[in-house]
């Protein structure tokens, strides 16, 4: 059966229409990015999603992403997609869930970013006088803390997964859907990025700046990029270290107070 219902996911100022025949699947969608909708582009990207039943689709444990002929090809356990970055249309065919469609959405945003200068962290991210901000840690570092703890003057982009992009002379900052532990998506803004905090939970609330040696190794880290691709990977690399180059980078130690957000300029 052919895709019978439409909507579009846009973040980061790139639309992806995602096509379905089921139409319930295209309601969770809208209500899990409800903030996140706009209107089809004409030189957007299209998915195409069949729902299969409510088993395994691939026999692939962990995720794989590769290049093969022409085409991205994308699978995990609960979703097999293939997508080609010329002609811009991909098929996903995934059970119900919505966690499929969002490593899908993940993936492809990933390989975007990669071709045109920008990156996914996995960091929180927070707009506070016109300027972003982005925290980034290994597990339990507090990057959902700190996101709880702004004060109300903040607008939090996310405190999972920050989507962030060359835009004229330096990197900006977008909201995205995509919520950790705090359970709330970000706004769709955008704001320039003023600084890079590296977490650490300490006795005290403390700053530092660090070397861009230093923040280029930790931000690499956190960098969410799933193809095992050389050229993408340089590309990413040198984005990265073009990043740490321009945007100052402190470690920040905190306690889990309110106050930590006082260092935060």
């Amino acid at each position: 059966m052919s895709a019978e219902f439409e909507t579009t996911v846009e973040i980061g100022r790139v639309p992806i229409a995602v096509r379905c025949a089921d139409l319930s699947f295209i309601e969770m969608l809208e209500q899990r990015y409800v903030n996140f909708l706009g209107a089809p582009a004409r030189e957007g990207i299209s998915l195409e999603v069949s729902i299969a039943p409510p088993s395994r689709i691939t026999d692939e444990e962990d995720l794989e992403v590769a290049f093969d002929s022409g085409r991205w090809v994308m699978r995990r356990g609960d979703f097999l997609a293939e997508w080609d970055p010329v002609t811009r249309q991909g098929r996903v065919r995934q059970s119900a869930n919505p966690y499929a469609i969002d490593s899908v959405l993940r993936i492809i945003h990933s390989l975007v970013l990669a071709r045109s200068g920008g990156l996914l962290l996995h960091s929180a991210s927070a707009i506070r006088g016109g300027r972003a901000f982005l925290f980034l840690g290994v597990s339990g570092a507090g990057k959902t803390t700190i996101a709880r703890l702004a004060p109300p003057d903040a607008t939090l982009l996310t405190d999972e997964i920050s989507y962030v992009r060359r835009l004229g002379g330096g990197f900006h900052a977008y909201g995205t859907p995509f919520a950790g532990e705090l359970g709330v998506a970000g706004e769709n803004v955008v704001a320039p990025i003023a600084a890079i905090y590296f977490l650490a939970k300490g006795p005290d609330n403390r700053v530092r700046p660090i070397p861009e040696s230093l923040a280029a190794r930790s931000l690499l880290r956190d960098v969410l990029f799933f193809a095992d691709d050389a050229e993408l990977v340089e590309e990413v690399f040198r984005t990265a270290c073009e990043f740490v180059s321009s945007v100052p980078a402190y470690e920040l130690t905190f306690r889990p107070e309110t106050e930590v957000w006082g260092l935060v300029a």
